[in-house]
């Protein structure tokens, strides 16, 4: 038996913003760091970042490591101050 379901609208990506390769796979690109973080090792520390992919929500925004990041996206770090704590309030919940 089928049941009735209430989808959410503001969930649907528009697909006229994703490039799909022939290969059926995209680029993930990111957007904005969202908060830094330094984890302290026995004999190192090791700087991370949360960054926001385009596409995807901020809940579902990953921690890299900062030194990739600054090796394959420089202008994220460079153009903008990264918060020490915490996440910037004024973003909307999807971009």
């Amino acid at each position: 038996m089928w049941k009735k379901c209430m989808g959410d609208p503001s969930l649907i990506i528009p697909m006229e913003d994703i490039v799909i390769k022939d290969s059926l796979s995209y680029e993930e690109i990111p957007i904005q760091i969202l908060d830094r973080q330094v984890r302290k090792l026995r004999t190192k520390e090791v700087t991370s970042v949360k960054v926001l992919w385009r596409n995807k929500f901020i809940g579902e925004a990953t921690w890299e490591a900062e030194e990739d990041m600054k090796k394959t996206y420089p202008h994220l770090l460079e153009s903008r101050e990264v918060p020490n704590q915490g996440t910037n309030p004024f973003l909307p919940f999807y971009i």
